[in-house]
């Protein structure tokens, strides 16, 4: 009778730990990669909001076309940037 209570305690224990541990490493993964999603949505965001910038201030006439929605989509605030530089050197994409 104790051998099964203690098998059965022991499994819970051991059950309980596997859990616990799963949970931080869940935790662990989502805030890990989660700074990362925010931070790539962050700079999508900032990205739009200076091709608006631009053409509101300097009427660069910039298109917002699906290129340009990806291309700063993927690339954020440095692909703005790439695209106004071209924009007032003449090129558009």
């Amino acid at each position: 009778m104790l051998d099964i209570l203690l098998g059965i305690f022991a499994g819970g224990l051991l059950s309980v730990i596997v859990m616990v541990a799963a949970i931080f490493l869940i935790l662990f993964v989502v805030l890990k990669f989660g700074s990362i999603i925010l931070g790539l949505i962050l700079n999508s965001i900032l990205g739009l909001i200076a091709i608006w910038l631009a053409n509101s201030l300097f009427a660069l006439g910039i298109t917002y076309d699906w290129i340009t929605w990806i291309v700063i989509a993927i690339f954020g605030l440095p692909a703005a940037a790439v695209i106004i530089l071209l924009k007032m050197f003449g090129i558009s994409i």
